[in-house]
């Protein structure tokens, strides 16, 4: 445990940053999967889903959770599973 003032709100902040990404990850892991999961249903909502999911791994780019190259990876991943899916 840190005894110098600015070392114990280096180590609050911390863990307040941690916590706000760790839910932001997780809101994105969430987009994917329902996305791949009406993906598999054939359901017709999976272009929404997508277009959900991209929105949501961009404002994970904006916030710096995730490095906008990793983003731009899983968004073209997703986007090659729908086309041969919906081909």
């Amino acid at each position: 445990m840190p005894n110098i003032k600015s070392a114990i709100k280096r180590v609050e902040l911390t863990r307040i940053r941690t916590e706000r990404n760790k839910a932001v990850k997780s809101r994105v892991k969430t987009a994917i999967k329902k996305f791949r999961a009406a993906l598999e249903q054939g359901d017709s909502a999976a272009a929404e889903k997508l277009r959900q999911a991209i929105r949501t791994i961009d404002k994970a780019v904006t916030k710096g959770v995730l490095h906008p190259n990793t983003a731009a990876r899983k968004k073209s991943r997703l986007q090659r599973l729908f086309n041969k899916t919906s081909a």
